[in-house]
């Protein structure tokens, strides 16, 4: 099957978009307050002005987005093993393990909230839900949905009654990863692993919706530039922006109450807005050549998720340039922008010699030889 240009370009830029959050994690040392409004000083300060408008346009969309583009790719993979006569689950299962192990590499040895293992666990569930067709892929959309909305329902009730809900990590924390080894690192994350891995588990009733959202996009056309697929992508932009954007301005409301509904709730209905604008201007002004950059990025998305934030901790905590807590918005923003750029000369170079990023060269080679 002929790879879709669009779908690439959208996996680029929501591999990159998602640093755009986790940026503020690693320069502020793991602090989550620093993408939350809950100590938010106030418009006087332009520091927090120019933080809080970088997570309005990229907090919890671009998550949603790749979540969605992450659905997209289990429906080719399904729609192949179709094509091939091979037995689905079987053959799934392996990319399922691959992506629970190499998330948990990930999330012990660079960062605490990665999200491939709760894509795997999502994954896992997809797999057998894909094989019984549309109508159980819609109940369960229905079912998970509103897990998911109970869930936010009763924090959001809680909050409103006086409970506090602060994001803002320790001094223990903060100082593990501006003064600690990168040793001293890992065994808090594995000491930790059920309190960091809350929020992978908050999220797999939203990642089963946005995954079967994808798997519906696929299957209905949506990246294709035919007639069918620009009347979807065009509804995706009016529906998304127009619901999506006057739900995310509440990122700018002071407190901490609305940053769980915007981020789990309002940002993946926007994430769909962005999937439409970016396919109209990408359909618009076809010729740029950023599309073959993003969408060669997009190609090893793996590769530069795990390389992005290799890259960011190395910056910013302790055991490398130790930058974290030193530097202001702007400069974090510069940081990102390098970070961004040089994610996309190193994935035009290596594809320009090689097939496949490494990461998925060597996911590749394994589930070949596991499937002999």
């Amino acid at each position: 099957m002929k790879r879709i240009a669009l779908i690439d370009i959208l996996r680029g830029i929501a591999i990159l978009g998602t640093l755009g959050t986790n940026i503020w994690i690693f320069a502020h040392l793991g602090d989550l307050k620093y993408i939350t409004t809950t100590d938010f000083t106030g418009w006087s300060s332009m520091d927090d002005v120019i933080r809080l408008i970088v997570l309005f346009v990229v907090n919890g969309k671009l998550l949603g987005m790749l979540t969605i583009m992450f659905g997209v790719g289990m429906a080719i993979k399904h729609e192949q093993s179709i094509r091939r006569d091979q037995p689905w689950v079987g053959r799934y299962k392996w990319v399922i393990i691959f992506l629970m192990v190499e998330g948990f590499l990930h999330y012990a040895l660079v960062m605490e909230y990665d999200v491939l293992m709760s894509y795997a666990v999502t994954a896992g569930i997809i797999a057998f839900i894909i094989k019984c067709g549309e109508r159980a892929m819609t109940r369960a959309l229905w079912v998970a949905g509103a897990i998911h909305l109970g869930m936010l329902a009763l924090i959001f009730t809680s909050m409103l009654q006086g409970s506090v809900f602060s994001m803002a990590s320790s001094p223990q924390l903060i100082a593990i990863y501006a003064e600690g080894t990168w040793l001293e690192q890992v065994q808090n994350r594995l000491i930790n692993f059920m309190f960091f891995r809350a929020e992978a588990i908050f999220i797999i009733p939203l990642n089963i919706c946005l995954f079967i959202f994808g798997i519906k996009l696929m299957r209905s056309g949506a990246f294709s530039f035919n007639e069918r697929g620009v009347a979807i992508q065009q509804k995706m932009l009016i529906w998304g922006l127009g619901i999506g954007l006057p739900l995310n301005v509440l990122t700018f409301v002071p407190g901490g109450l609305f940053d769980l509904p915007v981020r789990y709730l309002f940002a993946p209905v926007l994430a769909l807005g962005y999937i439409g604008l970016i396919a109209f201007v990408v359909r618009t002004y076809s010729t740029w050549r950023v599309w073959k950059w993003l969408e060669k990025t997009g190609r090893m998305s793996l590769s530069c998720y795990i390389l992005q934030n290799i890259t960011a901790t190395t910056i910013f905590y302790g055991w490398g340039f130790g930058l974290g807590g030193k530097l202001n918005s702007v400069e974090i923003i510069g940081i990102f922008c390098m970070i961004v750029v040089g994610q996309i000369i190193l994935a035009n170079v290596w594809l320009a010699k090689f097939p496949y990023g490494p990461v998925e060269w060597l996911r590749k080679g394994m589930l070949q030889r596991l499937e002999r």
